[in-house]
Order: structure tokens, then C-alpha cells, then sequence
């Protein structure tokens, strides 16, 4: 490591006196900390760098100067003096402003520099001395890995050394070293068969967003490349790298690998069987079915389509109501294979049937306004109305509402149960006759005079209007 220093002055640090009461103690406030310009390009006319400092304590401060040092990744250093700018030097002064500049080396090598500049104190007067802590600037730019501290170029080129992406997530012996813990996972490795695609973004996590993940192959009759993706195309080694480019700020970064692409994953065939037809008497019950085997993942158990009818059960199918029972056969990808088609075997639960009595009055005449229904069902279960005769009849529960003259169609059904099959009976009832004519009585007025008017849709005479 080489250290520059450009100041003359340096400062010796002396062991901190704390005062007895800790309570009313307090550290220095760091006001600022600046440095411009903060990139600088060493073609430059001038690469000096002019560095401020603000401390205050209520006591004064006690250092006449301090360092800043600045560091790169690689342990490249500069420093210079910061010296303090009241003169003479009042030890008392509450608030101290110290300046320096740094003559950046032509020479040096380009990239990040960061700072760390020494403490200072407050004056022996308040009774107890405190330092500062670290003093780092704050950040400045939004340059991913250079946020802070001073960036030295050559012709615009920083030549930043950053990992500018991490991965892959499922071989650690190739990861590109952290520089914080990469933070999705995928612990699934890529399948390196015929047929199949790569896609880096989802093994390796880019750091830099301006930036873009790119791969390339070096074997493209095995493996071809848009940029985006690997295509596997056939048996054998297929070698690419996953990269990112270098621009003004960063260096190009890059994984190299080589792989063995083996043949295409196959999708499983399944053999399933009929299931014979089933009575719903002595419901619930178990039945066992065939056994479904596939090479991908053994036996394969049946899923129900039809819960409420039925479910798989291991090698058996519980049977819970009547109905049409659907059992669906399928199995997932793995590395070796496809996902298989869906499979499906059906059958039948019948239920016992049931019988209905419905007989409703062939006509009504419309002065009666209504009628109650009324059916049994011979396994004595709630009858429910209904009507497609709208505008002619309306029916609430078991009321039949007479709104005109037609013909009535009146189902009534009963919607069984998980052993009894749903039954239902229709039948008209004819709607003959009229409603009696009905006057409606209104107010007219015109001015302070009024008239009362009736009718089957009274209005009111010229001149006057509806009272409301």
C-alpha cells in the first residue's frame, strides 16, 4: 500500500478525558463534510480536490487539524491535512471550519476512493473531551457500488471494479463473489436437456439496473442464443457466458461455463381404466379402483373433479352422494420429464327415483286474484314453484299470482337428495276473464279553482294541472 500525504501538518491524537457527571457530556456535531468536485478525470487540466469540514461544540474544538485519507477497493491511498482556517486559532470558537486540498496523482490507478478523516475533538474547557467518530460524506450520486466518496477517471472511463450481477443461485462454485447476500432463490437448477431454454435472470441477480444480463454461446450448433436465452438444441457440450458489458462507469463483468446437454425430456403416458357405474344405496361407501403407475413419479393417485360426489382415497374412491363422478389423473414436471397430459375417468351414481303429485286447477278465473299450490313428493321432501309465464302469472312460494288472462306453465320440482334422485311435474292452468274496471280519482287545479276527475286513467282539463 502507498500513502501520499500533500500537508505538512500532523495531528497526534491525546488520550479522551471524560468528565465525572456523563449526563451533560456531549460529542462534537459534525455541520458538513464536502469535497468538489467529486469525480474528477485525471486528462483534466486540474485534479485538485478542495475539501471542507464543519465541527461545532458549545466548549470549541481543540484540533487544529485532522486527515482525510482516501482509499480504493485496492487499498491505493491519498491523504491530506485539513487544517483549521480561523486565524490566530481561538480554541474557543464554537463552531470551526477546516480546509485542505488534495493534488490527485496522474498516476493513479482509477475507480472509487473512499474517505475516512480522523477525529477531532472539543476543547479541555467544558471539564471532559469527546471525539467526532467517524466523519464520511453523505451520499452524492446514484451510481450503484460508487454512492459515496471520490471518483478518479481517464478520458471519461472509471473502470469501476463491481459486481455488477451475482450467481448463479444453484452452483456455488461458480458464484460471482458478494457483495451483499443476493437476495431472491433459486434452489431448482436449470435443465440441461434437449429442448429446454436457460434464462440467466432467473439465476442470477443484476446489481446495476441500468445495465443489462446478457449470455452468449461459444458452441451455437449445441446451444444458440438471442442475448436473453440459451436454446438447447442437441446432445452434447455447450459452453456460454453470462455477462454484463463494459461502459464508462464499469468494468465487464462475466461467468463462464460449460455444460452437458443430454437428450429431450419425454412426457409419461398413463394407463387408466373404466370405473363401473355405481347406486347411491348405502352411501357413503368406498370402492376400489385400477392403480395408475407412470415412470416419472410411480403411482399416481386420482383427484376428484367432483367433491361433492366423490374423492380419491389411496387406491380407492369414496363415494358420498349420487351423481356423476370425475377422477383426473396427472403428473407434474421433474428434470427428466414433461408433465403428462390430464387424464379423466367418469361414471355414474344413480339414485333411486322418487315420484311427485301435481295437479294444480286447469283454469282460474282472474277474479280470484290467487291461488295456493300444493304437490307431495313420495320422499316427503320441500316442494319448490316456479313459473315461465311472466306478465301472465307470478308465483310466491306456494301462491299463484293471476296478473292477466293466458295460459299459466307451473313447475314443481323437488331437488332430491345425495341418494334420491330430483323429480319434477308441469302443469297449466288456464286464465280466463277480466279485471273489474277501476277509477282513479285525481285533484286539478288552475289558479285557486280545483276540480276532482275519475277514471281508468283520468287527466286533468285544458288549463288545469295535477295537484301534488
Amino acid at each position: 500500500m502507498k500513502l501520499r500525504v500533500t500537508a505538512t501538518a500532523f495531528l497526534v491524537a491525546a488520550a479522551s478525558i471524560y468528565a465525572p457527571s456523563a449526563g451533560a457530556n456531549q460529542r462534537p456535531v459534525i455541520e458538513s463534510f464536502t469535497f468538489t468536485p467529486n469525480d474528477i478525470d485525471l486528462l483534466a487540466a486540474d485534479t485538485k480536490v478542495n475539501i471542507e469540514l464543519i465541527v461545532s461544540h458549545p466548549s470549541g474544538i481543540e484540533n487544529t487539524s485532522t486527515m482525510a485519507t482516501l482509499t480504493s477497493s485496492r487499498n491505493d491511498t491519498l491523504a491530506t491535512y485539513l487544517t483549521r482556517i480561523d486565524s490566530p486559532v481561538n480554541l474557543a470558537l464554537t463552531k470551526v471550519t477546516y480546509r485542505g486540498v488534495l493534488t490527485v496523482p496522474r498516476d493513479i490507478t482509477l475507480g472509487l476512493y473512499n474517505f475516512s478523516v480522523g477525529s477531532v475533538k472539543n476543547n479541555s474547557s467544558a471539564g471532559y473531551q469527546y471525539e467526532t467518530g467517524a466523519i464520511d460524506p453523505k451520499k452524492i450520486r446514484n451510481i450503484v457500488g460508487a454512492e459515496f466518496g471520490l471518483l478518479v477517471r481517464s478520458g471519461g472511463d472509471l473502470n469501476l471494479s463491481y459486481d455488477t450481477f451475482v450467481g448463479p443461485t444453484y452452483d456455488t462454485t461458480l458464484v460471482i463473489t458478494y457483495n451483499d447476500p443476493i437476495t431472491f432463490s433459486s434452489s431448482n437448477a436449470p435443465i440441461w436437456k434437449v429442448g429446454e431454454s436457460f434464462v440467466p435472470s432467473k439465476y442470477y441477480e443484476l446489481r446495476v439496473p441500468t445495465l443489462s444480463l446478457t449470455v452468449t454461446s461459444s458452441t451455437p450448433t449445441v446451444c444458440s442464443s438471442d442475448g436473453m436465452a440459451l436454446k438447447l438444441l442437441k446432445e452434447g457440450l455447450c459452453a456460454f457466458i453470462v455477462s454484463t458489458p463494459k461502459t464508462a462507469d464499469y468494468q465487464a463483468k462475466s461467468s463462464n461455463q460449460t455444460v452437458t446437454i443430454t437428450a429431450a425430456r419425454i412426457k409419461p403416458e398413463l394407463t387408466v381404466e373404466k370405473i363401473a357405474n355405481q347406486t347411491a344405496k348405502d352411501l357413503p361407501k368406498s370402492v376400489e379402483i385400477f392403480r395408475v403407475y407412470s415412470a416419472a413419479e410411480g403411482y399416481v393417485l386420482p383427484q376428484s373433479a367432483t367433491p361433492t360426489v366423490c374423492f380419491g382415497s389411496g387406491f380407492y374412491v369414496r363415494i358420498v352422494s349420487g351423481g356423476t363422478c370425475t377422477l383426473t389423473y396427472s403428473t407434474k414436471e421433474t428434470a427428466t420429464f414433461l408433465a403428462s397430459d390430464l387424464y379423466k375417468v367418469s361414471f355414474e351414481v344413480t339414485r333411486e327415483a322418487q315420484t311427485i303429485s301435481f295437479t294444480p286447477p286447469a283454469a282460474a278465473n282472474l277474479s280470484a286474484k290467487s291461488l295456493t299450490l300444493s304437490a307431495t313428493a313420495s320422499s316427503a321432501g320441500v316442494i319448490i314453484f316456479e313459473t315461465t309465464s311472466t306478465g301472465i302469472c307470478s308465483i310466491i312460494g306456494a301462491t299463484l299470482n293471476l296478473l292477466k288472462s293466458g295460459n299459466c306453465s307451473i313447475t314443481a320440482t323437488q331437488s332430491g337428495t345425495s341418494t334420491l334422485a330430483p323429480i319434477s311435474a308441469t302443469s297449466t292452468v288456464m286464465i280466463t276473464g277480466s279485471l273489474a274496471h277501476v277509477n282513479k280519482p285525481i285533484t286539478c287545479v288552475m289558479d285557486k279553482k280545483k276540480k276532482k276527475v275519475s277514471g281508468a286513467n283520468p287527466k286533468c282539463p285544458k288549463g288545469y294541472k295535477i295537484k301534488k
